[in-house]
């Protein structure tokens, strides 16, 4: 017969034991990672308001927002600004939107289009959000790359982008930028927490220190007074649209991080300060980085919008090489992220981890397409021309399905069930589908209007236009939902 004292012992250490099992499935809770359309619990979301800034501030702060202020400064300093200013926060504010829905609902975006575009019509906008993640994640590296080689040659006499003999130390770059996101990303959520929170206080001294630089180098009175050769001068509507579609790309994977927030606040106001600010900042330096190339040249040439050039110049490259590959690997964890959840939303046979590094070893060899290109700007400008076409008829009828037809009101159980709510014809929304095509259609046709290219482009007329064309086929004979 047992002693009181080991009988005692015995469950002490049985409540020990238990308490530690306990401790041990909540910090599985916190590191796993979720299916696109699994339902976050609020006991499992830990991403607070300080890290979901990080990761937007993160996501802008980088080569690809040096570049596209580059691509609107034809429109001279003043305009290019403006155009900065108004057209991204309408952006943001779409993406404010589709994070609350995520917070609210608890999955991913792409999840998010099954009750639009039926449980297996949202296989189409799947498609083309991963392959729009995948093209970020290669346009930026790509652009890093490019910053490394002339920072490289500075350093070591290596051949820099465009010369002959190039073709090498760019392949080199890009296996060490793909090496460097995959460890990004290898814990998901949790490890691109830590990134970013490291990345933001870096790439924010990197803001600061090339600010400073290329205003020592070209005084903001003379890039102020300079004015672009007519030839090379941008419309307002275009400059619009290639804002837009920039910013409005990560409106589709801001889900991802926001059905790991407690809080609607953390879900909307964080990522949109967080996005705006940045993008702001970093768009800034390209604009007056490119403005001060041309200065310096004479020649005006958007694809010297990455400032990496002039501070190699002033002695400085090993350590602006460092922040470069630092600000890439932050935004880059947020495209391989949304893109690998895109995946789940597909199939469930590949675990979320497993679809996120699967990606990042895809995107490693989609960069070398960019590398055989006869020209990168063309290139990019062709990637944010598609992005615009394809994603503002998009999120017209996301944001309006959610907002307007169901009032904000999504029953998860049904997003996977056959013949249930969100099945329609087959699995598939002919309605929303037809909407969608629609507006592809609109945006190509008025994307060569004179009007809207002198005013406000095409893409925000397309979601809008979207948005009320699925409201008005949605709700015209609907019969009101029993409660």
């Amino acid at each position: 017969m047992k002693s009181i004292e080991t009988v005692k012992a015995e469950v002490g250490v049985t409540v020990e034991a238990d308490a530690l099992t306990q401790r041990n499935n909540q910090l599985d809770a916190t590191t796993e990672e979720h299916y696109a359309t699994e339902v976050v619990p609020m006991s499992q979301r830990n991403i607070g308001f300080f890290d979901m800034v990080a990761i937007w501030v993160g996501a802008n702060s980088n080569n690809a927002s040096w570049y596209v202020g580059g691509t609107v400064a034809g429109m001279a300093f003043a305009g290019a600004i403006g155009v900065t200013l108004i057209s991204n926060p309408i952006a943001y504010l779409i993406l404010a939107l589709v994070g609350y829905m995520g917070f609210k609902v608890g999955t991913s975006t792409m999840a998010l289009t099954r009750p639009a575009f039926g449980v297996r019509g949202s296989l189409l906008p799947t498609v083309l959000n991963t392959i729009v993640f995948l093209g970020w994640a290669v346009v930026n590296t790509f652009i890093a790359v490019i910053s490394m080689s002339f920072i490289l040659k500075d350093l070591f006499g290596w051949s820099a982008y465009g010369e002959p003999g190039s073709v090498g130390p760019m392949i080199a770059g890009i296996v060490f930028m793909s090496l460097l996101n995959f460890v990004a990303v290898s814990l998901g959520r949790n490890s691109i927490k830590i990134v970013e929170r490291i990345g933001m206080a870096l790439v924010l001294v990197l803001g600061i220190w090339i600010t400073v630089v290329v205003l020592k180098t070209h005084p903001l009175s003379a890039i102020m007074n300079w004015s672009a050769p007519a030839d090379s001068v941008i419309p307002v509507g275009k400059a619009v649209d290639i804002m837009a579609a920039f910013s409005l790309a990560w409106v589709l994977g801001i889900a991802e991080f926001t059905r790991y927030t407690r809080s609607a606040k953390t879900a909307t106001v964080a990522p949109l300060v967080g996005a705006y600010l940045s993008l702001l900042w970093f768009a800034f330096i390209g604009i007056i980085a490119t403005i001060g190339a041309a200065l310096s040249t004479g020649i005006y040439d958007p694809e010297n919008s990455d400032p990496s050039s002039i501070v190699t110049n002033l002695g400085l490259g090993s350590f602006a090489l460092i922040l470069i590959v630092v600000a890439c690997v932050t935004t880059n964890v947020v495209n391989l992220m949304a893109a690998g959840i895109s995946i789940t939303n597909v199939t469930k046979k590949i675990k979320p981890l497993h679809s996120i590094w699967m990606v990042t070893v895809l995107a490693g060899f989609l960069m070398l397409i960019p590398l055989f290109l006869a020209s990168f700007l063309d290139t990019f400008m062709g990637f944010l021309e598609y992005i615009g076409m394809v994603l503002s008829a998009l999120l017209g009828i996301l944001v309006a399905d959610y907002f307007i037809v169901r009032k904000r009101s999504y029953d998860v159980r049904e997003f996977e069930k056959t013949g249930g709510e969100y099945w329609y014809y087959k699995g598939v929304n002919l309605k929303a589908v037809a909407v969608w095509a629609f507006g592809v259609v609109f945006f190509l046709v008025v994307s060569n209007s004179e009007f809207l290219n002198n005013s406000v482009g095409a893409v925000y007329p397309t979601i809008l236009v979207t948005a009320v064309l699925y409201s008005l086929v949605s709700l015209t004979g609907k019969k009101p939902r029993l409660t």
